[in-house]
């Protein structure tokens, strides 16, 4: 029997070996512009993965925190933001543990990935069989394509708060086809630049949110009436669930590190920063507007016009195409290994064959344009399921046998005391999660959402816009 030290050592070094191959071939490929493109192209430092992972949790989300707290009240928002995001650190770090399991069983094996990018269901389908993997495959791809249908309709919101004169619906066919062109970027090695631009945007944009509602004041006989009904505590709940949730790419930004081993804690540090964000910013809008945020799921509605709100729509749209790219880039992969040209190192062949992925996006965007309420059903129907369960019960079944303990590439962390203690973190994951989330989350959202369907009909052209649209003087 293999100590566990000598395992993990045999663990480093082949990692190690694969990232000396990987830069070798860097080099080898092109000297004479590899400074330019290791600063702002070719990232794979753990930096590189907290901003990625930090970047790509916050965005428009942002914007319907305030909704949020408008329908369950402040104090829940608060405690349910730092509560979820601890319950997303750890099932981020139960998926880090999986892959590196997976990994190493696999370079055991002398399996080379060279060419190929791990994804969540290959780690379910090498751990735990073939079933797993299409349950995996099914919720992770629904969950990445309906966030990226959110990206889509947030992006013809935003804009909308800055130029008018066209409708919400023009806009989403105009940037559906901006947000085509992330076909050309190959894998999360090339975000760096990306990942650093835009989390300094949400950085702008929330702090712009917090400033701009507290000099603006209270609004006249503003009312906090929330939480007033079920439906609507439990909607806003799902939407802070689904803030939380990002480790849809999660395999994917592990294994674009140099080191992948080395991402264990890299979720909870970049949640931390984000509750500087996203608590500040909800809480003073939601002070300065009270239940008049019930009615516009879009903060950017109810602030007044000037030019830092514009700057703020703007590097939100930047970042919106950051995020688009962040969601459809694992279906990118996907789509590549289903018609067998993932291995192609042409990025323009790739692109190609990428382009079928968008359109079926770009069309959900426009039947459903509902920005809020989306979020919510989201939340409750898949990344509760993709997040929080699938994870904490892969976990649990990965090893459930005394051998498969002994063996494993990761012992449990510092400060959970022993196997024991990990099954029963990981039951109440699932059970809260299938309970709170799914159960009454999914109720809630699914009944808020065929309200939204009801009141404005699919393909909805101007959705929660004002009547009659009023002509914007800048």
């Amino acid at each position: 029997m293999i100590s566990q030290k000598q395992a993990e050592e045999e663990m480093v070094s082949r990692f190690n070996e694969t990232e000396h191959e990987e830069k070798d071939e860097e080099k080898g490929e092109d000297d004479s512009i590899f400074s330019i493109k290791s600063i702002l192209w070719h990232g794979g430092s753990v930096y590189d993965a907290w901003f990625s992972c930090a970047s790509n949790q916050v965005a428009q989300v942002l914007l319907t925190l305030p909704y949020s707290f408008s329908q369950m009240g402040m104090l829940s928002g608060i405690i349910l933001q730092v509560f979820y995001g601890v319950l997303g650190s750890w099932t981020a770090y139960l998926i880090s543990v999986l892959y590196v399991e997976y990994r190493s069983r696999k370079e055991k094996e002398n399996v080379s990935f060279k060419n190929h990018v791990i994804q969540w269901f290959e780690v379910l389908d090498g751990l735990l069989g073939p079933t797993w993997k299409a349950v995996g495959l099914a919720f992770n791809c629904t969950f990445l394509l309906f966030g990226s249908v959110i990206q889509l309709i947030a992006c013809a919101s935003n804009i909308y708060y800055i130029n008018d004169k066209l409708d919400k619906r023009t806009w989403t066919y105009i940037f559906g086809a901006c947000c085509a062109t992330t076909v050309f970027i190959p894998s999360f090695h090339n975000y760096r630049i990306w990942s650093f631009l835009g989390l300094g945007m949400t950085t702008y944009t929330a702090w712009y949110l917090a400033i701009a509602a507290i000099v603006h004041g209270q609004v006249d006989g503003v009312t906090h009436s929330g939480p007033t009904k079920l439906v609507l505590y439990f909607t806003g709940a799902t939407n802070i669930l689904y803030t939380f949730g990002g480790h849809a790419v999660t395999v994917e930004i592990m294994h674009a590190m140099w080191k992948p081993q080395k991402f264990k804690y890299i979720y909870l540090f970049a949640t931390l920063y984000v509750f500087t964000l996203t608590i500040p910013s909800a809480t003073a809008v939601y002070w300065a507007f009270g239940d008049q945020l019930l009615t516009h799921s879009n903060a950017f509605a109810l602030l007044p016009d000037s030019g830092w709100r514009d700057a703020a729509v703007i590097l939100m749209l930047i970042h919106q195409f950051i995020t688009f790219g962040f969601a459809c880039t694992p279906l990118y992969f996907v789509w590549e290994k289903v018609v067998g040209m993932h291995d192609t190192k042409s990025i323009f062949l790739r692109a190609l064959t990428r382009l079928p992925v968008v359109v079926p996006i770009w069309f959900l965007a426009i039947i459903f344009p509902f920005f809020g309420p989306i979020n919510s059903a989201v939340g409750a129907l898949l990344v509760s399921f993709t997040v929080y369960i699938i994870p904490s019960l892969a976990h649990m079944l990965t090893y459930r046998s005394a051998s498969a303990r002994q063996n494993a590439a990761e012992k449990p962390p510092f400060f959970i005391p022993s196997w024991t203690a990990m099954y029963a973190v990981n039951a109440f994951v699932v059970i809260w999660v299938l309970v709170v989330g799914f159960g009454l989350g999914g109720w809630a959202s699914m009944t808020n959402f065929i309200r939204q369907v009801d009141t404005f009909g699919l393909f909805a052209k101007c959705y929660q816009c004002p009547q009659p649209v009023a002509v914007k003087h800048h």
